[in-house]
Formats: structure tokens, C-alpha cells, sequence
């Protein structure tokens, strides 16, 4: 441990953890998931927005709360996409409501996460969760593909829904809205997915999931139409506040001094591996015997003493033998035994009587009740000493006239 080829290898082996570490905590992160109108993802709201300027429409993000300096004066619409940073207070729902009265149009996309729901607004539409819908693909053109999707059909056009027949959405939940005043306007089967809830002079549309205004699903369908007809009212707030988080978010660099805490760490228990001394002389090593293959075969010969014999060996033998002197002499084994101690007579020099006597001790074995391991041994000596002479490992002795 103290010559310079292993500090080298160990000061290599710390360079490599922290590099690791450095590599593992700089991956890019995933795709965002947060329907904004700076979010280019697929669930971003980027597509969107920009057709909107593009088409001269008078669309403007919104960066400040509900109130009365942040709302525009007159008609127009705000969409409230599914807000996941900060919560809409009641003030701000209430004068949300205010505002809808006088005039204005409210496209709520309510989020399927119940931990994104928004108390408020919800308690004032009465939102509740939906049943399932299946997906489907009714409406799409061949070459479009939209497997998490599903289509919703226009039940009443009316509104902002006016000359639309078929919007796309995501194969998840419905929503319900027990608003008095609350018209389905849309779903599949009887599941809705977009209400009209008249209030005062103004409108709000309730959907659910932003679906409608997500840049995968914006060109597919009436969705993109939808949007145009809502522009057409005047100008289009698109709520970016409460996709910002309040005032708890935690410093970006917490994460990077875990990270140099968690590198110090593994450096550290690297170094007192490699630096620290044994608690006492290391112990010899231990010689281990192994068994001698002679200590094998005595216990193999005491298990087949124990276990006995069993019956199904004792035929094997013959058949063993016949396969043999068909292998090897070409005596068929569809022969008779007496054919076929004959046959090996004349070409091993084995006298056929020593064969049939064999044949007929292997019978008288076989119809004994229980068969013991003496004679199974000497008949396998027996057909042992056939098998060497057909085999010509041996040769049969000569027998004088």
C-alpha cells in the first residue's frame, strides 16, 4: 500500500467516482409537463401561442394575479391551463367571477391531478371527476396517429363550440360540472368533456385536461378552430402566474451542495479504505481436503446398497447388449435370442449356450419378487464380459474339439 504505483491507482479510482457522480447529476432532464405557453414539449401550450400572434389575434401572457389591474377591461378571455405552481386564492376566483359577469369568457382546463385541483374555482363551477373514456379514433385521417387520444363529438354547438364537430382529447378521465346553469357541450357516449356555464353576461368553459390547446393535439381535428372562434372575441390572457411557484422554492444551488457533500463523502470512505491499517495480522489460509474419487465410489456402492435394485436394470442389460451387437456385428435386433446367439457364435467365437444361459438367468431374475444386489452384480459381470467381445476389447478363448 505505500509504493507510488498504488497511490496512482487509488487517486485514479477517487477521480473516477467524482467524475461519475459530476456525469449522473448533469443528464438532461425530462420533457416538461406544465401546460404553459413557454413549454415547446408535447404538452406545452408554445403551438398555440404562437399561431395566435402569427394570426394577428391579440393574445398576451399573463404574469400577474386575478385583480382588477391584471384582468382586461371590456370582453376577451383568459384560459387557465391546469395551474401546478401556486394555487388561485379565493380573491382571485372571486374576482375572476366578477369579471365574467361583466362580459368576459373563462376557458377553465381543469387538471386530472387531484393534488393540481383548484378548491376555488372548482367550489364555484362545482367540478367534479369524470368516468373513464375509451380510446378511439373516430374522425382522424389514416395518416395521423393518436393512440392516448380519443374524439369527442359536439352535442351542442353553441358559443365558442358554434360550426364544430369533433374535438380530440386524451383517452382519461371526464369531468362533471353540477353548476346550475352548466349545458354539456361536448363528449363520447356520456361522458363530457367540455361545459358552457353561463354567468351574467359572460361565459365560462369548463374542460377537462388541457387537451384542446396542447401542441400534439392542436392541429387534430376542430381543436385548432375552437381557438380561433375564442380569439375572435377580443384578447386572449393566457394565465402564466400560478405556473410559477410561490415564494418556497428552494434555491438552485441546494441540489449542487448535495451533490459535492455526497462526492465528499465517497472520496472520503475511499481514502480510509485504502489508508487504514488491519485490526490485527491477517489468518492463514485454510487448506481445504477434498475427497478422493475412491471415498466417491465407496459411497456410491453404499447408496446402491441401501436404495436396492431397481427393477427396470436388469432388462436394460439385454437391451444394452442387443444394441451393441447390432452396432457393431450388424446382428438385427428384431432376431429371436437363439438367431442371435447363433449369429454371435459365428462371429465372436461366444458360445451360444453361454448366451442363452445369460438370457435365462436374466428371466429367472427378473420373476424373483425382489431382486438382490448380489445377483444384479454378477449378471452385469456377465453381460459385461459379452459386451468387451462384441465390442473386441477382448477375444473369446479357443475352445479344443
Amino acid at each position: 500500500m505505500k509504493g507510488p504505483g498504488t497511490a496512482i491507482i487509488i487517486y485514479g479510482v477517487l477521480v473516477t467516482a467524482a467524475l461519475a457522480l459530476g456525469l449522473a447529476t448533469s443528464q438532461q432532464p425530462p420533457q416538461s409537463t406544465v401546460p404553459s405557453v413557454d413549454n415547446p414539449g408535447p404538452q406545452g401550450l408554445r403551438a398555440l401561442y404562437l399561431y395566435l400572434q402569427e394570426s394577428g389575434a391579440p393574445v398576451l401572457a399573463l404574469t400577474k394575479a386575478f385583480d382588477a389591474s391584471g384582468l382586461p377591461t371590456g370582453s376577451g378571455t383568459v384560459v387557465v391551463a391546469a395551474p401546478s405552481g401556486r394555487p388561485v386564492t379565493e380573491s382571485e376566483a372571486q374576482a375572476l367571477r366578477e369579471w365574467v359577469r361583466a362580459g368576459g369568457t373563462l376557458v377553465y382546463l381543469v387538471s386530472r391531478d387531484s393534488n393540481q385541483r383548484q378548491a376555488h374555482l372548482d367550489d364555484w363551477l362545482e367540478v367534479s371527476p369524470g368516468p373513464l373514456l375509451a380510446p378511439g379514433s373516430e374522425g382522424l385521417p389514416p395518416e395521423e396517429k393518436d393512440l392516448t387520444g380519443t374524439t369527442a363529438r359536439v352535442w351542442v354547438p353553441v358559443g365558442a363550440a358554434r360550426g364544430l364537430e369533433h374535438l380530440r382529447v386524451a383517452a382519461d378521465r371526464a369531468l362533471s360540472v353540477g353548476h346550475p346553469e352548466a349545458v354539456p357541450v361536448a363528449g363520447a357516449r356520456s361522458a363530457a368533456v367540455l361545459w358552457r356555464v353561463p354567468e351574467g353576461s359572460g361565459e365560462v368553459y369548463v374542460l377537462s385536461g388541457p387537451d384542446v390547446a396542447e401542441n400534439r393535439r392542436l392541429e387534430l381535428l376542430d381543436n385548432l378552430r375552437f381557438w380561433d372562434a375564442l380569439s375572435a372575441r377580443g384578447p386572449l390572457l393566457f394565465d402564466e402566474y400560478h405556473h410559477t411557484l410561490g415564494p418556497r422554492r428552494e434555491p438552485p444551488s441546494a441540489r449542487g451542495l448535495w451533490v459535492f457533500a455526497a462526492q465528499a463523502l465517497v472520496v472520503g470512505l475511499l481514502y480510509v479504505v485504502a489508508r487504514g491499517t488491519r485490526f490485527g495480522p491477517p489468518r492463514p489460509l485454510l487448506e481445504e481436503k477434498h475427497r478422493s474419487a475412491l471415498e466417491y465410489v465407496r459411497s456410491l456402492g453404499w447408496l446402491a446398497r441401501r436404495s436396492k435394485v431397481e427393477r427396470e436394470l436388469v432388462p436394460e442389460l439385454a437391451r444394452q447388449l442387443r444394441r451393441r451387437m447390432h452396432e457393431r456385428l450388424g446382428i438385427s435386433l428384431a432376431l429371436p435370442e437363439d438367431e442371435a446367439a447363433r449369429l454371435l457364435e459365428q462371429t465372436c467365437g461366444l458360445p451360444a449356450s453361454d448366451y442363452l444361459a445369460a438370457r435365462e438367468e436374466l428371466v429367472r431374475t427378473m420373476e424373483q419378487r425382489e431382486i438382490h444386489p448380489s445377483d444384479y452384480a454378477r449378471l452385469a459381470r456377465r453381460y459385461a464380459r459379452f459386451e468387451e467381445l462384441v465390442t473386441g476389447r477382448v477375444t473369446a478363448p479357443v475352445t479344443k474339439p
